[in-house]
């Protein structure tokens, strides 16, 4: 079993990557292979609607979406964690999780999804609000903690100082874990994931 963690921020190793290898780390502990992917520093494009991904299953856009999206195809799991940018979650993340998901959500439906956000001090809610909608419109489990899934730091060191949020980082590893395990439990039992019907699409002018 794998999971993907996804670091949203273009800092690099700094606070959010911080509660990532906690996560990453307690996983492993518990036999749950792991992979951190930073999203980076360079510019990362945003989905502009043009739907060749329909016809081609890929983003015609090569700044690291495609490869992630082949590497969930491969995965169990999936663990967002972003910075939070004016009470939200940073552009980078965001613009990397539309694409990929608008180009490749096959990849991701019906495996554990969590979102873990990094802040100073406020507006944790609002961006951990906002990454959970990706999971909620894939048909992926959320997976939680004993609180909102978010540290408080402006470095990595005042981070790893936050003890009620290092908890609830190894809590969802633990959680995730034990989700992990069970859905592969029920898929050696024979236990599938539901047939799902065709999507239907209707808008409200009428």
């Amino acid at each position: 079993m794998k999971v993907i963690l996804l670091n949203g921020s273009p800092r690099g190793k700094k606070c959010t990557y911080t509660a990532l290898e906690v996560i990453a780390n307690r996983l492993n502990a518990q036999g749950i292979e792991t992979e951190i992917i930073d999203i980076g520093a360079k510019p990362v494009a945003g989905c502009i609607g043009c739907a060749s991904c329909v016809n081609t299953g890929k983003c015609f856009v090569d700044d690291g979406v495609n490869e992630f999206v082949a590497k969930m195809r491969e995965a169990d799991g999936l663990i967002v964690g972003s910075p939070v940018h004016y009470a939200g979650a940073s552009g980078h993340v965001t613009s990397f999780l539309d694409r990929a998901f608008y180009s490749g959500s096959s990849a991701m439906q019906g495996k554990p999804g969590a979102v873990i956000v990094s802040c100073r001090r406020g507006g944790a809610s609002a961006a951990f609000d906002q990454l959970n909608k990706y999971f909620t419109i894939s048909n992926m489990p959320i997976v939680s903690s004993n609180y909102w899934n978010q540290v408080h730091g402006n470095t990595p060191e005042e981070v790893l100082k936050d003890e009620e949020g290092i908890q609830t980082m190894e809590i969802l590893a633990d959680n995730m874990a034990w989700l992990l395990k069970c859905i592969k439990a029920g898929k050696d039992a024979g236990i599938n994931l539901p047939e799902r019907s065709p999507k239907i699409r209707t808008n409200f002018i009428r």
